[in-house]
């Protein structure tokens, strides 16, 4: 195993337990080291600190495994760390939920590695080099403590390019997953789309906030932005929302919306779909004067660098002042951001400045993030990418 040392004065972020290493923090190795491999890392002095996988064409030149240089990097590594992750999960997720998220990579202690579980199947993302270099042990681990039927892969994400790797999906392990898997979130029947779907299927980091914003449904008229295929609205109307209209781009996802309608048994004529863009959408509605007692605006990431921090500011500005002007008086807001760069509080301040320009008084009810099973690691807070705010509109 190599040892890679520290500049002097930069291991602060080690002594606090953070999980990267980016490359000016390092000394460059004298010879070449294989990507995803384990390295030893030590301070100025040789002093090990650590040990992690190297990246070599990523900033984030080492993930850690761990904090305990004398920790073997192995299997039994992996399936320690899998088995905690699971016992946690078995803390906070109860019947009849079967779809969540089971690994959730650094905050599980395992950098890169994702695993979300759907039903009787696991669904795969290793968007790091060292998760791709333990990519069978990974699988391996898996199956031995889960016995799904299947593991299925869904690593055909951008960020992969940054660690030098291609895209790459398909199974793994096991049994191909049927083109929708049927699983119960918290009571909500939903069919996934593992293999071509957002994410691994679905948003899964919503789930706890879905039945939140349900219980301010209740006899309102409800607007859904960026619906996917209706999470929001089937808890909507099973909170007895008078109707929802759901705006999206995709027809086939808009499809999909109203397979899980009919899965739910619930009324199509309390349930519209409209195709088109979200801000399109809605600026026709403010043209025409329609108005809604209640809009939940969950779009995609705005925001994927720190250099498009202030253009994805005045698309989240944009849409939220939209959805005051749409909003009847007493009006509920339920607005996300799942971009990283974008801090709380940046976006606590759009959605204000949206409200001042829309002329309308608003009182934050609920701060919304990720659902639990989506834990962000003390040492790791960049884990908190997901945030949210219940909003009263006067």
């Amino acid at each position: 195993m190599q040892t890679i040392a520290i500049k002097p004065g930069r291991e602060k972020s080690i002594l606090r337990r953070h999980p990267w290493l980016f490359s000016g923090a390092l000394r460059e190795p004298d010879t070449a080291i294989k990507s995803g491999a384990t390295v030893r890392i030590a301070d100025a002095a040789g002093k090990a600190l650590a040990l992690g996988a190297w990246s070599p064409q990523s900033q984030i030149r080492v993930r850690l495994w761990s904090v305990d240089p004398r920790e073997p990097i192995d299997g039994g590594f992996f399936g320690r760390r899998i088995k905690a992750a699971r016992e946690l999960r078995q803390l906070i997720i109860t019947e009849p939920t079967d779809v969540y998220r089971l690994v959730n990579a650094e905050s599980d202690g395992l950098p890169g590695v994702i695993v979300d579980k759907y039903a009787d199947f696991l669904v795969v993302q290793l968007l790091s080099a060292g998760a791709e270099f333990w990519k069978d042990e990974i699988v391996r681990q898996l199956q031995e403590q889960l016995s799904p039927l299947g593991i299925y892969e869904r690593s055909d994400v951008d960020v992969r390019e940054k660690e030098g790797l291609q895209k790459s999906s398909g199974l793994l392990a096991g049994v191909e997953p049927p083109e929708l898997i049927q699983v119960n979130q918290d009571g909500i029947q939903l069919l996934a789309d593992v293999r071509h779907g957002h994410k691994t299927g679905l948003y899964l980091d919503q789930s706890l906030n879905t039945r939140l914003i349900a219980g301010f449904a209740r006899g309102r008229e409800v607007l859904n932005c960026f619906a996917y295929t209706g999470a929001f609205t089937l808890a909507a109307l099973q909170g007895d929302a008078t109707k929802v209209t759901n705006v999206e781009a995709s027809d086939t996802v808009l499809a999909l919306l109203e397979k899980n309608r009919e899965l739910n048994e619930l009324p199509a004529e309390r349930m519209e779909n409209i195709r088109g863009d979200a801000f399109e959408v809605l600026r026709q509605f403010r043209d025409s004067r329609r108005s809604f007692d209640m809009v939940i605006l969950d779009p995609p990431k705005f925001v994927t660098n720190a250099q498009q921090v202030e253009r994805g500011s005045r698309g989240y500005k944009d849409i939220n002042l939209l959805a005051c002007k749409l909003l009847r008086p007493g009006g509920i807001l339920a607005t996300f951001s799942c971009s990283g760069h974008v801090s709380a509080d940046l976006f606590q301040k759009i959605v204000a400045d949206a409200a001042l320009d829309a002329g309308r008084d608003s009182r934050v009810l609920h701060f919304l993030a990720q659902g639990p099973d989506h834990p962000v690691g003390l040492n790791f807070p960049e884990g908190r990418y997901l945030k949210g705010l219940i909003c009263a509109v006067a």
